[in-house]
């Protein structure tokens, strides 16, 4: 495995210094953790992504969530690691990411940026458990008032609630969890190492009960399983009784590496969309603007229907503190921003 080649940069992220553990307790079972030391734990977000941020720290490579469009299968080949079943297996875990993270706020060349989490994979991923990486990361945030958010399916997040409100007394933090549907059969099959989307949506809940907003990003609209009207009202309906501040929707994309297995995917489970699913994504890993748009004009329209909006690029929220007669802190308002969505 070429370790030296696993930085988005391409530069050296890793020393030769790895130990890999194969872990036989039911919840890993089949999973081997690749312990690595890295080398620098801030990436900077290529120039030509479409993220709305520019720096983001990923504590894991390869995820268990095991969903069969991640874009991110793609990094696993820089390791020479397969990008199917390798890519939900092989965990690399960054092992000393808290420490690392600490010593790079601490920079005299850091201004303190907002940092992107679980954009990449997601680092409330079942190895998050085992190595409890994020509250040393959380922890280091607050005490730098660094600027964060936290994308995720993971239910695990709510074991750092109390960090968490802790940072967002001292800056801005956006969470959003990521519900693209509700249909349980599809989420069997398509996202088989997630929590039920049902329980997603009661870590927003939670977390808006404690005083920390929680937009939802509605992702993926699946096109031809997941897309249909009335699953968008479900999804969009069930996502604002959650409590949510924001729902966006984001169209299925299929990049190299994510495409191949997807397609196999689809071809053992829906044969009878492959075909047009080649034709939808014939130019390229996005689906045809007419159809986003499609998409985001009736997400858009449902969610004004049920109170809620759009999230904002970038969107953090903070929280003020509990009032004098115990009332629980509400989020400040955030600035308004111009939402891109296409």
């Amino acid at each position: 495995m070429r370790w030296d080649n696993l930085d988005e940069s391409r530069a050296a992220l890793f020393g030769t210094d790895v130990v890999s553990r194969t872990v036989d307790t039911p919840e890993f079972r089949g999973i081997t953790f690749h312990e690595v030391r890295a080398r620098s734990i801030v990436n900077r977000v290529p120039g030509a992504s479409r993220m709305p941020f520019e720096w983001t720290v990923n504590p894991y490579r390869g995820c268990s969530h095991a969903c069969v469009y991640c874009f991110a299968r793609k990094t696993h080949s820089y390791l020479d690691l397969d990008t199917g079943l390798g890519f939900d297996s092989q965990i690399v875990v960054k092992v000393n990411a808290a420490e690392l993270l600490r010593r790079e706020l601490a920079a005299p060349r850091w201004r303190g940026e907002h940092i992107a989490m679980g954009t990449n994979v997601d680092c409330y991923q079942r190895a998050e458990g085992r190595y409890g990486l994020l509250p040393g990361i959380i922890a280091a945030l607050r005490d730098h008032a660094n600027p964060f958010s936290i994308l995720t399916k993971g239910t695990l997040i709510l074991r750092d609630l109390e960090l968490l409100r802790q940072a967002a007394e001292v800056t801005e933090v956006g969470i959003s969890v990521s519900v693209g549907f509700l249909d349980r059969e599809l989420w069997r099959t398509v996202e088989p190492g997630t929590p039920a989307p049902e329980r997603r949506l009661d870590v927003v809940r939670t977390l808006t009960a404690h005083g920390i907003p929680c937009g939802v990003l509605m992702a993926p609209v699946i096109p031809f399983l997941g897309d249909a009207p009335d699953q968008l009202r479900a999804t969009v309906r069930a996502i604002a009784r959650a409590g949510a501040d924001s729902v966006t929707p984001l169209v299925l994309h299929l990049r190299p590496g994510a495409r191949e297995w997807f397609m196999a995917w689809l071809g053992h489970h829906h044969p009878q969309l492959v075909r047009r699913y080649e034709r939808m994504y014939a130019d390229g890993a996005y689906a045809p603007t007419w159809y986003q748009r499609t998409i985001t004009r009736q997400v858009h329209e449902l969610a004004t229907e049920y109170g809620i909006g759009p999230a904002r690029p970038g969107e953090a929220r903070r929280i003020r503190p509990p009032a004098a007669d115990g009332t629980p802190p509400r989020a400040l308002p955030p600035e308004p921003t111009q939402l891109t969505l296409l």
